[in-house]
């Protein structure tokens, strides 16, 4: 698969490297909601988002909605828990979030999921990791983002203004507490023109 970058005018290195954790800073969000962010926590993401790029098994899916099957618009792929992930910064990765937020979490992350937004056309609609016990009970989900950057955004479930994050090139986000109940997030489509992105997105046990 070819795709084209424009590398981070910000991060010139090739250099594979995570920053401190101590940095992040937390917004409370409302209704038990949070989010943790922490720009350029990796160094050199440029080059992991060109191999995971390249090497990772992506697939694309079709799902039913509003009475048609349509194509998912963006490439998918999901390491359960024992899975080899792609690349060993990943690993790494993994384990400094669980090492960090293991008191308050109460448990590892295990599981990630990838997913490739070739263009502006990609996106993920609004929506709540609710499948399983993030639908009843607080928990985190974990974005690393590599390549170019696109908006992520966030909403109460119920209504309301939205709250607005580029990620991109190594920056991290983490959602927690009741975020996957009570509020929504997406990555809209955009007519701008856009790079291609991936997210990496960490998970416990159990959630979706």
């Amino acid at each position: 698969m070819t795709t084209h970058l424009q590398g981070s005018l910000f991060d010139q290195t090739n250099q594979l490297r995570l920053g401190s954790l101590d940095g992040i800073r937390r917004t409370p969000l409302g209704l038990g909601a949070w989010i943790d962010v922490l720009p350029g926590w990796l160094a050199g993401s440029d080059s992991l988002f060109e191999q995971l790029a390249a090497e990772v098994p992506w697939h694309a899916e079709r799902r039913t909605m509003y009475d048609q099957v349509i194509d998912v618009p963006r490439l998918l792929a999901y390491y359960r828990a024992g899975d080899a992930l792609p690349h060993p910064a990943l690993d790494e990765a993994r384990r400094a979030l669980s090492a960090h937020y293991t008191e308050e979490l109460g448990e590892p992350f295990t599981t990630a999921g990838l997913c490739y937004y070739r263009d502006g056309r990609d996106s993920v609609a609004w929506h709540g990791d609710r499948t399983g016990r993030g639908a009843r009970e607080d928990t985190m989900v974990a974005i690393l983002s590599v390549g170019a950057p696109r908006d992520l955004l966030l909403r109460p479930a119920r209504g309301g203004d939205s709250v607005r994050r580029p990620l991109g090139h190594g920056d991290l986000i983490v959602m927690g507490g009741s975020c996957q109940r009570t509020w929504e997030h997406c990555v809209p489509k955009t007519a701008r023109a856009a790079g291609p992105r991936i997210s990496i997105q960490f998970r416990p046990h159990g959630v979706q």
